[in-house]
């Protein structure tokens, strides 16, 4: 090989190496700030993570928002129909929040209560977020198949 495609292939290479370590940083960093959005049923069924922030998206459940006087933590559940997690919340929750609304929350999960960062509801009352409506349907097709449906009918 003459000098000089030597070069280029070793120019070649490096721009292609820096490319790739640029491109690892740069997924490592993004998956490091995404926060998903899970349905009750799914954090009951384990697949939040633990420790890490995650947005909580449903309904909140009828009769279950309660505020404790003289600060502006609110307690609430929030639920899929089929699941229900309380939500501990300190601040101002926006307008539109109230029983039965969709609303999804960012937060984590600590001693078995959601305590939450933000708190998002719906602008109207057809609207809900295509996230919170998947995973809702995703949940009832989850339900509807008896747990033993894949073993054959031995335990």
């Amino acid at each position: 090989m003459n000098p000089v495609r030597k070069r280029r292939l070793i120019i070649a290479l490096l721009i292609l190496g820096a490319v790739a370590v640029a491109t690892g940083l740069s997924v490592f960093a993004l998956q490091r700030n995404m926060t998903y959005l899970f349905s009750p049923s799914e954090v009951d069924a384990g697949k939040a993570p633990d420790g890490h922030p995650f947005r909580l998206g449903g309904i909140v459940a009828e009769g279950s928002i309660h505020r404790v006087s003289g600060t502006l933590t609110t307690d609430f559940v929030i639920t899929d129909r089929f699941q229900s997690i309380p939500v501990t919340y300190t601040g101002i929750l926006p307008d539109l929040f109230r029983t039965g609304q969709s609303t999804i929350t960012t937060g984590r999960m600590e001693h078995g209560t959601f305590v939450a960062t933000q708190v998002l509801a719906k602008h109207d009352s057809t609207y809900m977020p295509p996230q919170v409506a998947q995973a809702i349907a995703k949940a009832k097709q989850e339900n509807r198949i008896p747990r033993d449906a894949g073993h054959g009918g031995a335990p």
